[in-house]
């Protein structure tokens, strides 16, 4: 038995006009042609991608937040755990052996 594929487009179209410059219309014409469908289908794919990419750092924008995290971590002090953890005994020791002032206390 021979399967046959029936293709129903089910989102509804509407008909706008964008004036673009020539630049763009060439460009738009060889990517349909060389993708071989509509003009259209190429435009909804383009702004369906581009939409995708809203919020997303450009990669310009990730090289410089990966460039300055870097250097964020690199002025990090290489000290040994015990040393860290001795010097956080210290000032809660020294915290509580002054004590927290009151608000009817005088400064």
């Amino acid at each position: 038995m021979p399967y046959i594929w029936y293709y129903v487009s089910t989102m509804a179209s509407t008909k706008v006009t964008f004036t673009l410059d020539e630049k763009t219309v060439a460009r738009l014409n060889r990517a349909a042609q060389r993708l071989h469908m509509p003009k259209s289908q190429v435009v909804r794919e383009a702004i369906g991608e581009y939409s995708a990419r809203i919020g997303r750092l450009s990669d310009e924008e990730r090289v410089r937040m990966l460039k300055v995290f870097d250097e964020a971590v690199a002025r990090i002090p290489k000290r040994p755990q015990e040393e860290v953890e001795r010097e956080i005994r210290e000032v809660r020791d020294a915290r509580r052996a002054v004590g927290r002032k009151t608000e009817s206390e005088p400064s």
